[in-house]
């Protein structure tokens, strides 16, 4: 950014403070919410654009068509954060392509200096795009650039019009790394090669994830680092393969939870080309070369469709008593999470993050094989890379590799029962923009002086290496 005068490019996303606002594209699949997959797909490219909530100009809400093929919003509906405040798109409402229209909701609801503005289908039940604020416009909440951008405060109103994106303060910058600045390779040369990605440290266990369908159990080396473990087959990491015995997992996130070691795949490497969304369940207690899943849930049909090689990148478990003793709100259900209500579920959420959208979903994942999303929310990022479970802060860290120059976004549970982002950070000063997929934090008894041992997975394998240690505050 050559001036900060300037209008903050795409890359850049907006720290957690008064002024932070988070895109909320939660679109669901035509599948589930009765609409035709080719108007899903089209409804997928309109946006909230920009929003006025104070001054001369009436409390108004403007929408952007950003895609190629006009959009019908008849019967949209717009609501703020009371989900019995509703203003109804007229009959006959189209967006052209790369057309704006603005809506005065003033006569339905008020917009507030602590509020936030949600788009809907027609169902008033499928929300396409949403964001929040902390404080009144001034004069406008706008993205910048249109559609596509973050959010900030424009120098004028523009509704029905290109926003103005010329000298606007835009979002604030992210801070500093909470750690030290020293990064240092984590593994021998060139022990890995390229792709790997998930990252989760089980005690004295790294597991690794990599693309090409290959889990690794790696064990410290003694020098801070970690290598692969040698005994029971795990030498060379192994070969995963889906509850049929067939097929590649793209296998991009993992996790520990009771029942086995859990892997986010976005597609079967044997059919690339289409999406396969999915999380696998592997028991690791073999000593065989292979792992076949005992347990997959198939979560393509519940999600916005993706780029096969934009799906799912990353997840993490939250326990069911971190999720109560915060009061998270179960979205199914628009109450308190309960997790009796479920049956057996490993006791525990399971949270997948979407590289192509930011966006994060949390689900129950029964024993039996079904699952129910209950919660949806923007990572503030525009990717996720990788989910973390910090227990002992009680936030979650969502990832972004070189895409975003390599931010680190924390979510807690507000005071609303939704996660919300709290903090956004760069990542360390020593550590050149890789491409870094996975992340992993240590457990607190290893934290010393404050500090303790943080871990990043290089896609690019960077060097010759694919893992790297720094530290975070703990």
């Amino acid at each position: 950014m050559d001036s900060v005068t300037t209008w903050p490019s795409r890359r850049r996303r907006p720290r957690a403070l008064a002024r932070f606002l988070v895109a909320v594209p939660l679109l669901a699949a035509g599948a589930l919410t009765g609409v035709p997959a080719a108007h899903a797909a089209a409804a997928d490219e309109v946006r909230i654009n920009e929003v006025v909530t104070t001054g001369d100009v009436d409390d108004s809400v403007e929408l952007y068509n950003r895609g190629t093929a006009p959009v019908d919003v008849s019967g949209w509906v717009l609501k703020d954060d009371d989900k019995d405040h509703t203003y109804k798109i007229p009959s006959g409402t189209t967006l052209a392509p790369g057309g704006f229209r603005a809506f005065d909701v003033s006569g339905a609801f008020g917009l507030g200096s602590d509020d936030r503005a949600r788009l809907y289908l027609a169902d008033g039940r499928t929300q396409v795009d949403g964001f929040s604020w902390s404080e009144h416009a001034d004069p406008s909440w706008s993205r910048c650039p249109d559609g596509t951008g973050a959010f900030g405060q424009a120098d004028s109103v523009t509704l029905g019009a290109a926003n103005d994106c010329g000298t606007g303060e835009g979002p604030t910058a992210p801070a500093a790394w909470p750690g030290g600045g020293a990064v240092a390779a984590a593994d021998g040369s060139d022990v890995f090669g390229e792709d790997l990605s998930g990252l989760y440290q089980d005690g004295g266990v790294l597991w690794a994830a990599q693309n090409s369908g290959r889990l690794w159990r790696l064990v410290p080396d003694g020098s801070g680092g970690w290598k692969p473990n040698t005994a029971n087959g795990w030498s060379s990491g192994k070969t995963l393969r889906f509850p049929s015995g067939s097929g590649s997992p793209d296998s991009e996130g993992v996790t520990a939870a009771a029942g086995g070691i859990f892997v986010a795949s976005e597609r079967d490497g044997d059919a690339s080309g289409t999406s396969r969304l999915s999380v696998l369940r592997y028991d690791v207690s073999g000593s065989g070369s292979s792992l076949t899943a005992t347990k997959e849930w198939n979560l393509t049909s519940d999600l916005p469709s993706t780029g096969s090689n934009l799906g799912l990148e990353a997840v993490t478990r939250v326990p069911d008593s971190a999720l109560t003793a915060a009061g998270f709100e179960d979205a199914s259900t628009g109450t308190a999470y309960d997790p009796a209500r479920y049956g057996a579920h490993g006791g525990g959420v399971f949270f997948v993050g979407v590289e192509g959208t930011g966006m994060v979903y949390g689900y129950v994942l029964g024993d039996s094989g079904a699952y129910t999303r209950i919660a949806a929310f923007a990572s503030g990022l525009s990717g996720v890379m990788e989910l973390q479970w910090e227990p002992q802060a009680s936030r979650l860290w969502a990832v972004c590799d070189d895409t975003c120059d390599g931010r680190h976004q924390t979510l807690a549970v507000d005071a609303t029962g939704a996660f919300a982002p709290s903090a956004t950070y760069n990542r360390p000063s020593g550590m050149p923009d890789y491409n870094n997929e996975g992340f992993a934090l240590a457990d607190a008894d290893e934290c010393v002086a404050g500090s303790k041992p943080v871990y990043w997975s290089d896609d690019a394998n960077d060097g010759g290496h694919a893992l790297r240690r720094g530290t975070v505050s703990c």
